[in-house]
């Protein structure tokens, strides 16, 4: 091979580890304008919504907004109180329920399955197209799941809670097959030599290895939980509960379900409460995201 064509190669070579490229035509130098574009006309637009919001909440940012309940008499003092402690009990239940249970399928399948049962396929192929479904068709799932355990009242934390669970469920698996992956596999090599079982080290080993990567994907999980409204109005949450929630049985209302109950009045005071409402949603989410990204700061491991 000539000196040229070894010289070509490594640049090739390097260019695809690196990411770069030494291209700089027209079209490359277009698309690339086009993509940066792209990305700063959509944080733009973000800020400006948050920016516009926030300001049309201000007058409402006051201690009223979070201890006080909603109000359709005094709407310049209502408050969310019932929703912020709904949308908290919310994401403990869902937690309880979809967290073991996710972690245990991807476990199974990652280390246990055979990839050649048709079962197994069968249920990868599931998981794929489940994370993309609408959330709305949770909430249609979570009825069918409270009618098949007999449980005839509507709008309470259970409800609510399995809806939930069902929604992040497959992105709990996928997060944690990623970050069980992700675990060299000498790791697990020097287990079974040492005479652990396969048990044993997935318990003492695999998982403890891939903690950061799963509780981050189960953070996020959870992020995109507390925001979504249509399949809690599935279940049947109201919107003017006016007591805290006492029990899994309770009848609750969230965060969500009464901004979208607040926006759709005509009153300028209702729509001032509803901005406000949104920007201390938008506090607990991105609380969850920072949560998510300190987890994974402080644990991960490089291999």
């Amino acid at each position: 091979m000539s000196v040229a064509a070894t010289t070509a190669r490594e640049v090739t070579t390097s260019s695809v580890a690196t990411g770069k490229s030494r291209d700089r035509s027209v079209g490359s130098l277009a698309f690339l304008g086009a993509l940066w574009f792209s990305l700063f006309f959509g944080v733009m637009v973000l800020v400006v919504l948050i920016l516009d919001t926030a300001i049309t909440g201000a007058p409402r940012f006051d201690g009223a907004l979070i201890t006080d309940y909603s109000s359709r008499v005094r709407p310049e003092s209502t408050g969310f109180r019932a929703g912020i402690l709904g949308s908290l009990w919310l994401m403990l239940f869902t937690a309880l329920f979809a967290v073991p249970l996710g972690i245990a399928a991807a476990l199974y399948l990652e280390e246990f399955s055979d990839g050649n049962r048709w079962w197994n396929r069968f249920i990868e192929l599931n998981l794929q197209n489940l994370a993309a479904v609408p959330a709305i068709v949770y909430g249609l799932l979570a009825v069918a799941v409270m009618a098949f355990m007999g449980f005839q009242r509507t709008g309470i934390v259970l409800g609510g809670a399995i809806a939930l669970a069902l929604l992040i469920l497959p992105v709990i698996i996928i997060t944690t097959r990623e970050a069980v992956r992700a675990v060299p596999q000498e790791i697990r090599q020097g287990s079974l030599a040492l005479g652990a079982t396969v048990w044993q080290t997935t318990w003492r080993q695999t998982l403890p290895s891939a903690v950061p990567g799963i509780a981050t994907g189960t953070i996020l999980g959870l992020s995109r939980a507390i925001g979504e409204a249509a399949p809690l109005i599935i279940v049947g949450l109201a919107t003017g509960v006016r007591f805290d929630p006492e029990g899994l049985l309770s009848e609750i209302t969230a965060l969500p379900m009464q901004i979208f109950s607040l926006t759709s009045q005509s009153q300028e005071d209702f729509q001032t409460a509803a901005s406000a409402a949104i920007v201390v949603l938008l506090v607990m989410i991105l609380g969850l995201n920072a949560l998510a990204i300190f987890i994974r700061n402080k644990f991960q491991r490089s291999w």
